[in-house]
């Protein structure tokens, strides 16, 4: 995922702390109930699209701009499936961060899925009985997504 300019002007100031950020995935369905997938360049495996939003960006038109941006496939946001704090993550060069995600499931309604940048090896619709190697990050919001349940969320403890 390419570093916003936002978040590299931050970095100068708070060098390689933890920074709470907003993110969004995108779970996008066509017409065949086939899903949309990239092969990440920086891992090269399997996963959602998605992103961080620009500073005043909604969330869900974050999502359908990712997708774009990534893939070429044009989508709309259908709803809300996942709201989940990940844990913090540290990268290469020592940046740690910490990421609210909000997935979404969309409906791909035009363009055609081709790698459009440089964070994608390969770009590609899935049956969904026929999905690479995925993480669990992307098995629980499939699932969610394929299911006409409420948004899902951490349960708050009862203590």
């Amino acid at each position: 995922m390419a570093t916003p300019d936002f978040i590299r002007t931050l970095r100068r100031s708070i060098g390689h702390d933890l920074l709470w950020l907003p993110g969004v995935s995108a779970v996008v369905f066509d017409d065949e109930g086939r899903v949309l997938l990239n092969r990440r360049s920086d891992n090269g495996k399997w996963s959602l699209l998605g992103g961080i939003p620009e500073p005043g960006e909604q969330p869900a038109a974050c999502a359908v701009r990712e997708v774009e941006e990534e893939t070429g496939v044009h989508c709309v946001v259908e709803r809300v499936v996942v709201v989940q704090a990940l844990r913090p993550v540290t990268y290469d060069n020592g940046d740690i961060c910490q990421y609210m995600d909000i997935s979404f499931r969309c409906r791909a309604v035009g363009g055609e899925a081709r790698v459009n940048d440089d964070e994608s090896l390969e770009v590609g619709w899935f049956a969904v009985d026929a999905l690479p190697e995925l993480n669990e990050f992307g098995m629980v919001r499939i699932k969610q997504a394929l299911m006409d349940a409420p948004t899902w969320f951490e349960p708050t403890s009862s203590e």
